[in-house]
């Protein structure tokens, strides 16, 4: 038996909680994959999943092998990239997960990343807080991109690079067509925003829950007219139909391209919400994780995070990025 490759089997059924799907991410048939979890249990002399007619999860032995597992996965990783880096060109992949309206700040990110490290093989992922949380706690996550305010309701041992700090805009069809694109608008205020028809995220995403309570703030809660769990159909409803969005400044700055839309800063309350990167304290970082780790506190970088967040000035104006 290869010990550590039934590891990673175990740890992809935990992921996938379907024997089918584990074993297609494994490349690897089903009846390998179940001839693997059998020899793990005849290997401890334990049984390590709740057997039915499919899969019941994980037996209280079956999870502290898969602990075992994901910290032996983790040092593999580690260990090899020590091994295949030179002192200044770190090598290997990295995983980084980021809540769906930090995906274009964090895209950006992974590509400065790739450019200046070209032996790290970034894989990007769009994952709600709940996932990010629980993909560091069981280390299938390298770096996750966030809602650190979060941190202290988790109880997960976490430790935060501060980003940007999310900012909210009105997104609505202009009542003409600007020049060159989307145009900043003046700020408006929540209640005003709140007589819109609205298309919102749905409720078990974070970024609903602040927003939900901006309006229940400034006393005017709201019945969304549409909603969705897709980030990428809130610009488009907008574009297309007679709806409006509330959208963080990071969006904002990713449809730029579309001079048909206007964004307006809302206030009353100001709303500001920290992003930040996140990863387990305590563990030791792979040679990947320690670049983007550097990168990310760079000054030169976070200047660039900021100028595409929905930047704001004093006055409640939003900064166009690049000025």
């Amino acid at each position: 038996m290869n010990l550590l490759a039934s590891m990673r089997y175990l740890i992809a059924l935990s992921e996938h909680r379907h024997f089918g799907r584990a074993a297609l991410a494994c490349h690897i048939t089903q009846p390998a994959l179940s001839n693997a979890m059998k020899a793990l249990e005849d290997e401890f002399g334990v049984v390590i999943i709740k057997r039915g007619r499919n899969y019941a999860g994980l037996t209280p032995e079956g999870e502290r092998v898969l602990a075992t597992a994901q910290r032996m996965v983790r040092e593999h990783t580690v260990l090899r990239q020590e091994l295949g880096s030179e002192a200044d060109r770190p090598r290997g992949p990295i995983r980084i997960g980021a809540v769906p309206t930090a995906m274009p700040v964090l895209s950006r990110f992974a590509a400065r990343l790739q450019a200046r490290h070209p032996g790290i093989v970034p894989s990007i992922l769009s994952l709600s807080s709940s996932e990010l949380e629980a993909g560091l706690e069981r280390l299938s996550l390298d770096l996750a991109l966030g809602y650190t305010e979060r941190m202290k309701l988790t109880g997960a041992q976490l430790k935060a690079w501060p980003q940007y700090t999310e900012h909210y805009f009105l997104l609505r069809r202009a009542k003409k067509p600007h020049p060159s694109q989307l145009r900043i608008g003046k700020p408006m205020r929540w209640r005003d925003a709140a007589a819109f028809p609205l298309v919102m995220l749905t409720p078990e995403m974070h970024n609903r829950t602040i927003i939900d309570s901006a309006f229940v703030t400034a006393g005017a809660p709201v019945k969304p007219a549409m909603e969705t769990n897709a980030i990428l159909t809130l610009p488009l409803s907008v574009f297309a139909g007679d709806i409006c969005t509330v959208m963080p400044g990071a969006l904002v700055s990713a449809v730029l391209g579309y001079r048909e839309l206007e964004a307006l800063p809302l206030v009353e309350p100001d709303v500001r919400t920290p992003i930040g990167f996140m990863a387990q304290a305590g563990v030791r970082p792979s040679r990947a994780l320690d670049a983007a780790l550097a990168m990310a506190q760079d000054g030169e970088w976070l200047r660039h995070a900021a100028a595409h967040s929905g930047l704001l000035t004093a006055g409640g104006r939003a900064k166009p990025p690049g000025s």
